[in-house]
């Protein structure tokens, strides 16, 4: 059964965009119609055009604005027409309820936000539309799921999210660690994300000082960029260990074969795309027990509370001091990464799910 598929994205970061590009060339080779609905920067940033996706401009903003009223007209005009519309993330799933757009799916891929203010007190409200009004509801991550079932959802499952290709090393363990000026006998403590409060950068900082208390000194490097770049900087600048910032980086895999051990310090997170990448290359993980973190890496990863900096020097230190526990987390790892989600996974789970929609079922 080929069908007219509407995928909606709001204002996101790289791991949903990414989630939604790899859904629309996944369906549009199983011979569905796809079409992508989106700010145009969406468009810019994952290249639904450039890859032959039909993709229409929609500003779906992150925040409530005056223009919501126009959106939901227009998102009615350009997706009414569709055998089932598929939103990621409240903002867009609660704006294709009010429009009418049926029938509707709506995957929850964050966490409600930490901030004050009416972008907080709005989300409960956005919750509760698409809960009440979507035919389905996935979340990312267990407890994204619950809240969905406590706003009132009639069917709320886990979303199938594929794990991110990593690639192969371009230059190598040592080179990449030549290139930081990380001599061989130093651990490298490695750090991949979005230098945003969510990821609790500042927690890993905090931890810093005891995780060099070692010999030889181990290095901490953070990968990424973000709005709180210059007061992370300015604090491991005047820090009692050998942090290094490196910016944005295009260079993932590389980073992850130089490293001794990934941290994830995250006040929040779904699946973890970085953790699976991590994974894929057979290294030790410490993480915080978060979001869909206990819900997926139990038993493959070591996991403290967040926002505790003994508690994540501890972990990390343990990795470092003790080879015979670094091997079974590597061992562990290579285990679970054979059993990530691949994107055909994903495509085929969407595809099985919006066929039961159709048929009047889920």
């Amino acid at each position: 059964m080929n069908l007219r598929i509407a995928l909606v994205v709001g204002t996101s970061t790289g791991g949903v965009g990414r989630h939604v590009r790899s859904l629309a060339e996944g369906l549009r080779g199983r011979g569905h119609g796809v079409a992508v609905l989106g700010p145009a920067e969406a468009d810019r940033a994952f290249g639904f055009t450039a890859a032959g996706i039909r993709f229409a401009p929609v500003p779906i903003g992150a925040a409530p604005s005056l223009g919501d009223p126009g959106v939901v007209l227009r998102l009615a005009a350009l997706a009414g027409g569709a055998d089932v519309v598929h939103a990621h993330g409240m903002r867009a799933g609660a704006l294709c309820a009010l429009a009418g757009v049926s029938p509707l799916v709506v995957t929850a891929h964050n966490a409600p936000p930490s901030v004050t203010g009416p972008l907080s007190s709005a989300y409960p409200v956005l919750e509760r539309i698409v809960a009440r009004r979507a035919r389905v509801v996935l979340g990312v991550s267990g407890d994204l799921v619950r809240r969905l079932r406590a706003a009132g959802a009639r069917q709320a499952r886990m979303a199938v999210v594929a794990a991110p290709p990593v690639g192969e090393p371009l230059n190598g363990r040592e080179a990449t660690r030549a290139d930081l000026a990380v001599r061989p006998e130093r651990p490298l403590v490695l750090t991949i994300g979005r230098l945003a409060g969510q990821k609790g950068l500042d927690t890993l900082l905090a931890a810093a000082p005891s995780i060099a208390d070692r010999r030889p000194e181990p290095v901490v490097a953070i990968a990424g960029d973000g709005p709180l770049w210059g007061e992370l900087h300015d604090t491991a600048a005047e820090l009692k260990a050998d942090v290094r910032m490196l910016g944005h980086r295009s260079d993932v895999a590389d980073l992850l074969a130089a490293a001794d051990v990934f941290c994830l310090p995250s006040r929040w997170e779904g699946p973890s795309l970085v953790i699976m990448e991590a994974l894929r290359t057979g290294l030790p993980v410490v993480a915080t027990r978060v979001g869909g973190i206990p819900d997926l890496y139990t038993g493959t990863v070591l996991m403290v509370p967040p926002g505790d900096p003994r508690a994540l020097a501890a972990a990390v230190g343990r990795v470092l001091d003790e080879p015979e526990l670094a091997e079974e987390l590597r061992v562990r790892a290579r285990a679970a990464a054979r059993d990530l989600p691949t994107e055909e996974d994903a495509v085929a789970a969407a595809d099985g799910l919006y066929a039961a929609v159709v048929r009047g079922g889920t």
